[in-house]
């Protein structure tokens, strides 16, 4: 096979140690293969870097393998390598002799001949974002936990709050638990605490605050909403420095944002997850394909073996698949019309993820571009084939027992045929 990478590198990387493999030419010409080990302590990687210059190594390649490959990232960028992070499910597909020989060596090899692709590594800056976005979405989870716990011991408890408000942890639902802990059973002075339209609830309100409370659930109950508030405060802290980080491109977020299903919190995700540069991708598929939101392709004999969807990138797909859910619940928009198609042939979950891949095809043009989202129209479909769809149409009424007749309305562009 052709040598691409003359002097080139294959790290195998754990969490304790590292096993690296140069490989280059001596002065013979011949080839020369050297394997050593490191700890993954600073001073023993800095060491790495260095044993790897000794030899002018040009090009270092090594696994995604957790986080531990990060800090060895970082301080082989630092000498100037050029670095090569490798998918492992990328390699499996390469067939050799993995098991016979070091890890590290035949990564060197496959790197010396080009076999290997890199995986997208976002910038220093993009990373910190990311690292702070995907703390937030997973305080945020905890959040939701701690206030099923809530409701759990409320419902233990016989008090119905949950069953007349829409949020136990809202203004009104607050202050009636508040006056709950502090040990009130009046159920009319706890109902009057409502604010705003839920005063129209007050009778409601008595019979769901008439329970059978002790103290123990007084305690449990002032632990959650303490649990509760300490979270909120984490998440408003996190979302502070996240809008401190993302403020160069607040122009960007705004056009994200035009977006239905996708708010402020969801385009700073999709930002934190694919960054500003859109060249890193040939085109929208294939970054549809990096997020693992495209069919999976396991054929055999012929046959498709499984469709599933690919695991791509979690955070990512997590967020859109958030917001899918939350733009299919937007009235008279291109999405909308376009999950019930789906779902009505294909299922809710696969036209859910359908959705998910559109959101984020139309956000790698919205970046690239930098244009705001363009609604299509709730129609979108019937207008692109209007004749079929007006055949389409006119022989169901026929199957019915109508006699259909058209004729163009005033109010809308003629029709392409008139049946009768």
């Amino acid at each position: 096979m052709e040598v691409v990478h003359a002097r080139c590198a294959g790290l195998d990387v754990h969490q304790k140690t590292v096993v690296a493999c140069r490989v280059y030419p001596d002065a013979a010409g011949h080839m020369v293969k050297e394997t050593a080990s490191f700890e993954t302590m600073t001073d023993s990687l800095v060491a790495l870097r260095e044993w790897l210059k000794q030899v002018s190594i040009a090009v270092v390649a090594m696994e995604s393998t957790g986080v531990y490959w990060k800090p060895i990232y970082t301080i082989l960028a630092e000498g100037g390598f050029e670095i090569v992070v490798v998918n492992a499910a990328h390699m499996k597909a390469v067939p050799g002799r993995k098991t016979d020989v070091k890890d590290a060596e035949w990564i060197a090899d496959l790197l010396r001949h080009g076999l290997l692709k890199g995986s997208f590594i976002p910038s220093t800056q993009q990373q910190d974002v990311r690292e702070l976005t995907r703390l937030r979405s997973s305080v945020v989870a905890d959040r939701s936990r701690a206030v099923n716990r809530l409701q759990k011991i409320l419902e233990t408890a016989n008090i119905k709050v949950a069953s007349v408000v829409t949020d136990v942890t809202g203004a009104s639902a607050r202050a009636m638990l508040n006056a709950l802990v502090q040990g009130s059973t009046d159920q009319v002075a706890l109902a009057a605490l409502a604010q705003g339209r839920l005063r129209d609830k007050t009778d409601l309100l008595e019979r769901a605050l008439g329970g059978r409370i002790r103290d123990v659930h007084r305690f449990l109950i002032a632990d959650a909403l303490g649990q509760i508030d300490y979270f909120d405060e984490r998440i408003e802290r996190l979302t502070q420095e996240i809008d401190r980080l993302l403020h160069p491109f607040e122009p960007t977020l705004t056009l994200l944002d035009t977006i239905p299903g996708v708010g402020r919190t969801v385009a700073q995700c999709i930002l934190a997850e694919i960054g500003t540069d859109m060249s890193r991708f040939p085109d929208q598929h294939h970054l549809a394909s990096w997020a693992g939101l495209v069919p999976g392709n396991k054929v055999s004999g012929g046959k498709r073996l499984s469709a599933s969807i690919r695991k791509g990138s979690p955070a990512l797909k997590r967020t859109l698949v958030q917001a899918a859910h939350a733009a299919i619940r937007t009235k008279h928009t291109f999405l909308n019309a376009s999950y019930h198609r789906l779902a009505a042939r294909r299922g809710k979950k696969r036209a859910i993820i359908a959705i998910a891949r559109t959101i984020l095809e139309s956000a790698f043009f919205i970046i690239r571009d930098d244009v705001p989202y363009r609604e299509l129209g709730p129609d979108f479909f019937d207008q692109r084939n209007r004749e079929r769809t007006i055949r389409r149409l006119t022989q169901r009424l026929n199957r019915l027992g109508f006699d259909v007749t058209l004729s163009d309305s005033p109010s809308l562009p003629p029709a392409a045929y008139s049946f009768s």
